[in-house]
């Protein structure tokens, strides 16, 4: 994905929008799912559901606890899981 922002749209749905165009970020996961199918060239994968989360957990970690000024608490709220939680999940990405 190329740098853009995200926006809602009121809906809940995220937006992400680059130059002039703006997508649900659901059409751009599925456009980086078919473009990382279709380069596989017929080998297999695994562990796909691990990799896709890792790329996109931290950085929302990332953003989220940026956007609640380091508040864990503020930022657990905003994103709607516990604040152990939201803490296991910091740490797992080095993020604490």
């Amino acid at each position: 994905m190329e740098a853009g922002m995200f926006r809602s749209d009121g809906d809940s749905t995220l937006t992400v929008t680059h130059s002039k165009k703006s997508e649900p970020l659901r059409h751009c996961v599925q456009d980086a799912m078919q473009r990382y199918f279709s380069h596989l060239d017929g080998h297999g994968t695994s562990n796909l559901y691990r990799m896709v989360m890792n790329e996109v957990e931290a950085p929302l970690l990332e953003s989220v606890m940026e956007y609640a000024g380091g508040n864990q608490t503020r930022a657990a709220a905003i994103l709607g899981i516990s604040r152990s939680t939201l803490r296991k999940k910091l740490s797992l990405y080095d993020l604490d």
